[in-house]
């Protein structure tokens, strides 16, 4: 059974930094392409960043230059750091990992970027 359990959301003002982060188990991150997408209230989800198994990373045109993606195996962990944030980047972050497809989603975890 694969388990996603996302932390580290909170409220934070605008310019300020969070780090995210994505514990798996029944799974290994290292293994599979694994990503965090976000939904914020009335729209689609959408994804933010992806890392492969062979660590190829790609990021939406909107986070490029302020968040990264980057995993650590031996806690069988991936994180987001978000940097420079805006209100605009409001939204529940949700962890996937694409062993199958449709991917394995965790719970969420809300972030809230004030003025």
């Amino acid at each position: 059974q694969v388990q996603l359990v996302e932390s580290g959301g909170g409220l934070v003002q605008a310019g300020g930094s969070l780090k995210l982060s994505c514990a798996a188990s029944g799974s290994t991150v290292s293994s599979n392409t694994m990503g965090w997408y976000r939904q914020a209230p009335g729209k689609q989800r959408e994804s933010v960043a992806v890392i492969t198994s062979g660590g190829t990373t790609n990021y939406a045109d909107s986070v490029k230059g302020r968040f990264a993606i980057s995993r650590d195996n031996a806690k069988n962990t991936i994180y987001l750091q978000m940097n420079s944030l805006k209100p605009e980047d409001t939204a529940v972050y949700y962890c996937a990992a694409f062993i199958t497809y449709p991917p394995y989603w965790g719970q969420g975890t809300q972030v809230t970027v004030s003025l």
